[in-house]
C-alpha cells in the first residue's frame, strides 16, 4: 500500500522552556489540538498505520492519551477502553502495579474492557521514558489481549521510550532528536515489532 507523507504538523507543537521545572523542554500540543485541521490530521496519520491490522480495541492512558485514542478508534472502526488511575473506574477492575524511579504507581481497566484475544492499540500523545505505556502493555497482556502496536504523536527520540518498547510495533507522527533538533517521522516505524 502506498501512503502520502504526513504533513508537517510540528508548527502546531508549541516549546514552553522551564516547565514543569528548571531543565526541562515541554512540547505543548495545545495549539494543534485548538486547529481543526492539524488535530484531524495528526490523527489519521496516528491511525493511518493500523487501518489493515484488524484493531478491534484502541486503548489509551489518561489523560491526553485519550484526546486522540477515541478519533483514532472511530478511523479504525474501533472501540475505546480508558486507562486510568487508581480509584478513577467504577466498576470491576483489573490493575496492573509497576514501580518509577521513585515509587510505584498502578493503572486499571475495567474487567470487560478487553476481552481475551482481542486486538488492541495503545495510543499517546507522547513518548518519552516509555514507562506508562510498558505498564498498560503488561496490563493488556495480563487480560491476555494482542497489543497490534503503539502510536504516539510526538517521540522524544533521545529519551529511548522506543527501546523499552521494543518488542511492540511503535509509530510516531513528529520525532524530536533533542531540543535542538527535529525529525518528522511521518508514519516510519520508529522499532519493529512482531507481527501479532
Amino acid at each position: 500500500m502506498s501512503v502520502a507523507p504526513t504533513p508537517d504538523l510540528r508548527h502546531l507543537i508549541r516549546d514552553i522552556p522551564d516547565f514543569p521545572t528548571p531543565g526541562i523542554l515541554f512540547r505543548d500540543i495545545t495549539p494543534l489540538l485548538a486547529d481543526s485541521a492539524g488535530l484531524r490530521l495528526a490523527c489519521d496519520a496516528m491511525a493511518e498505520p493500523f487501518l489493515d491490522a484488524k484493531v478491534d480495541v484502541v486503548a489509551a492512558a489518561e489523560a491526553r492519551g485519550f484526546i486522540f485514542a477515541a478519533p483514532v478508534a472511530m478511523r479504525l472502526g474501533a472501540g475505546f477502553v480508558p486507562i486510568r488511575k487508581p480509584g478513577k473506574l467504577p466498576f470491576d477492575r483489573h490493575a496492573f502495579h509497576y514501580d518509577l524511579e521513585y515509587g510505584s504507581d498502578s493503572l486499571e481497566l475495567h474487567i470487560d474492557g478487553v476481552r481475551p484475544g482481542q486486538r488492541v492499540l495503545i495510543v499517546d500523545d507522547l513518548l518519552a521514558t516509555g514507562g506508562t505505556v510498558e505498564a498498560c502493555c503488561r496490563l493488556l497482556e495480563n487480560c491476555d489481549a494482542k497489543i497490534v502496536g503503539c502510536s504516539f504523536l510526538i517521540h522524544l527520540v533521545t529519551l529511548g521510550g522506543h527501546l523499552r518498547l521494543s518488542p511492540y510495533d511503535v509509530r510516531s507522527v513528529i520525532g524530536f532528536e533533542d531540543p535542538d533538533s527535529e525529525t518528522d517521522l511521518s508514519i516510519q516505524n520508529r522499532q519493529p515489532g512482531p507481527s501479532v
